[in-house]
């Protein structure tokens, strides 16, 4: 549950798991140890049963090594201030965080909205799991008058992704909220892009879910997940099923990931400065045919990021004006610039966007120009230019 101050979220994150005080030697490291068990002791059978009282209560409380310990609650606490959450609950992954938001509040015979501009691999999940256990998916453009036309009778749910993956389209999360709100639907939204400057809970979505993979950890060595919420109903929900399923991440994981949350603030300002600037340089590029980043402002979103948001990041997406042959020369030219699916972490990176991954609607305009996305990290931004600048003249 939320440890949440009244100061700012900076201060908060500098002071946050930090190692209680010895009550003998009054002494004690800063950082709260990886606290690694499978099992908890107890020192008698009324502490146990004092311990399992408190758990039904709903407070969070250590009683099996699966659900966590302080390293756990630590964390899920620092996730609970960056979503202004009551609840979060870890996993490990990403992708399994999605998927622990679906199997926790649809069953068999419900339908589910998904917006067309999700993280792929959600296809995957209902092509796999979804679809196996009787849930029904429908995948539309999220604006409510599209959605609108795709609800049945045991529409459940409104699953998002604000910006979209890969085109970055930004979506109108408050308009969406009350869309759901009228309807009946739980609606979910993936913040991995907006985790620190972007608070679905605060603009009317039901759970968020985050990849604590990228941003939160930004040293590119752990995989991690987290879905929040503040509706208490919902966190029963959750919590049943993240217990059922057996969800758990390893301690020194937990660890790593708060060690990386101390400096989320600095390494998001500086990448979202760095990537504002290769945004503006690379728009003057006559190869540049479209540029897919809200923070700037000729993007199609830009407004509603500049009313949603507190802040950017490094990741961006152009449309290069060139045959596809030459967008994989610019890419494997490039040299500061890493070739990997993952952003978030320290270094920069690039992914030439396979078409079929692109879902055809008026956001993409059907173009046959290549996409390739852009993360910049936190080499030095005339550094990355230059390399830009090199990959360009190899193909213009």
């Amino acid at each position: 549950m939320s440890q949440s101050s009244k100061r700012h979220t900076n201060t908060f994150l500098q002071h946050a798991a930090m190692a209680p005080f010895d009550e003998v030697t009054g002494a004690a490291p800063v950082p709260l140890p990886s606290m690694r068990t499978s099992t908890v002791r107890f020192r008698n059978l009324e502490a146990l049963e004092g311990v399992a009282a408190q758990k039904k209560e709903g407070k969070r409380i250590f009683t099996y090594g699966r659900s966590g310990m302080d390293t756990h609650g630590a964390l899920e606490s620092i996730f609970c201030e960056l979503e202004t959450a009551k609840y979060a609950y870890l996993a490990s992954s990403g992708m399994a965080a999605i998927t622990l938001a679906f199997l926790s509040f649809l069953k068999q015979g419900d339908h589910v909205i998904v917006a067309d501009c999700s993280y792929g691999p959600v296809r995957r999940l209902d092509a796999a799991v979804l679809s196996r256990f009787g849930i029904k998916v429908s995948y539309c453009r999220a604006v409510p008058d599209v959605i609108k036309q795709n609800l049945t009778p045991q529409t459940r749910m409104l699953y998002v992704e604000s910006p979209g993956s890969l085109l970055l389209e930004m979506l109108d999360l408050p308009a969406l909220a009350q869309f759901a709100t009228e309807h009946n639907l739980i609606m979910a939204t993936d913040n991995t892009w907006g985790l620190g400057f972007y608070n679905p809970l605060e603009l009317g979505v039901d759970v968020s879910v985050v990849a604590g993979t990228k941003y939160l950890n930004g040293h590119s060595d752990l995989l991690l997940g987290a879905v929040m919420v503040n509706n208490d109903e919902l966190a029963a929900q959750l919590d049943s099923t993240h217990y059922a399923l057996g969800y758990s991440i390893s301690a020194d994981d937990a660890w790593l990931a708060i060690r990386g949350a101390r400096t989320l603030p600095l390494r998001l300002s500086q990448s979202a400065e760095s990537g504002l600037k290769v945004a503006k340089w690379l728009r003057e590029s006559p190869i540049v045919d479209k540029i897919y980043y809200p923070a700037l402002d000729s993007d199609d979103g830009h407004l509603l990021w500049k009313r949603d948001c507190k802040g950017s990041n490094g990741l961006m997406s152009i449309r290069l004006k060139t045959s596809h042959k030459n967008a994989r020369n610019f890419v494997n030219s490039l040299k500061l610039f890493g070739i990997g699916f993952s952003w978030g972490g320290f270094e920069s990176l690039v992914q030439l966007v396979d078409k079929a991954a692109l879902v055809p609607h008026e956001y993409w305009g059907n173009s046959d120009y290549p996409l390739v996305r852009l993360y910049v990290g936190l080499e030095h931004v005339d550094d990355l230019i230059a390399d830009l600048q090199q990959a360009i003249t190899t193909i213009s």
